[in-house]
């Protein structure tokens, strides 16, 4: 797995190329990230990263999180600890809001704790990317809107059913039984669910403000928490 970034999506607009071509393209604010920690197969059974987005006031965070981030803010767990036990390094940096974990496939030494990584870094050289995110939420939804249902002909003799479902049992191929099928769609909630919009391309990059412009659509409402990470999707 690729190491990518945290960020937020800003929203969408268009933007036109060298040749006059128009793209519609989604702004996403991206870093910088704080790594807050390094996973490795000796310690912790995988190879990781740990990055941290958006300083958090102290006075909100938790002395967990506090402590997991700063030796000077973390509880007297130390003091107790017997001479020459081993901690792992920290940040040193102000709480975070968000966390999250990129796997990799292998340790990378370039990564060690408390670097912050920026949008031109990570993505420099990187033409394609996957984004991860959560969809916005519904709620409790008809099969219509949900799943893309035609409904019931509204035509005469059709009363009140023009969005209804229409029969959820087949006796023929149930052999009699008139129980539905398994994975049978039905209303429910729909959305507020993580997605995840695989290689898209990069159409630029603004260091200055951190921003990431990429064609197309992502998952999420502006404002929302992305994920975004060099893809590893191969036509």
């Amino acid at each position: 797995m690729p190491i990518g970034l945290l960020g937020i999506k800003v929203g969408m607009t268009q933007i036109y190329n060298d040749e006059g071509k128009v793209h519609p393209v989604t702004v996403i604010k991206l870093g910088p990230c704080p790594v807050l920690q390094v996973r490795d197969i000796a310690r912790d059974g995988y190879d990781a990263v740990q990055l941290g987005f958006e300083d958090k006031p102290r006075r909100k965070a938790s002395k967990a999180e506090r402590g997991h981030i700063s030796s000077d803010m973390e509880s007297n767990r130390r003091k107790k600890a017997p001479a020459g036990t081993q901690f792992p390094p920290k940040a040193n940096c102000e709480p975070q809001k968000y966390i999250r974990e990129f796997r990799l496939e292998k340790a990378n030494a370039d990564i060690t704790v408390g670097k912050v990584l920026t949008v031109d870094e990570v993505f420099k050289d990187i033409k394609n990317v996957d984004v991860i995110g959560t969809t916005k939420g519904r709620g409790f939804a008809g099969t219509m809107k949900k799943d893309n249902y035609a409904g019931l002909p509204a035509s005469h003799g059709a009363k009140k059913v023009h969005r209804s479902i229409g029969s959820t049992s087949s006796m023929a191929s149930n052999r009699g039984s008139g129980r539905p099928k398994k994975g049978r769609p039905m209303p429910g909630r729909y959305g507020a669910e993580r997605v995840t919009v695989r290689n898209l391309t990069v159409v630029k990059i603004d260091v200055e403000n951190h921003l990431l412009l990429v064609e197309g659509g992502i998952p999420g409402a502006n404002g929302g928490l992305v994920m975004v990470r060099a893809t590893n999707k191969i036509r």
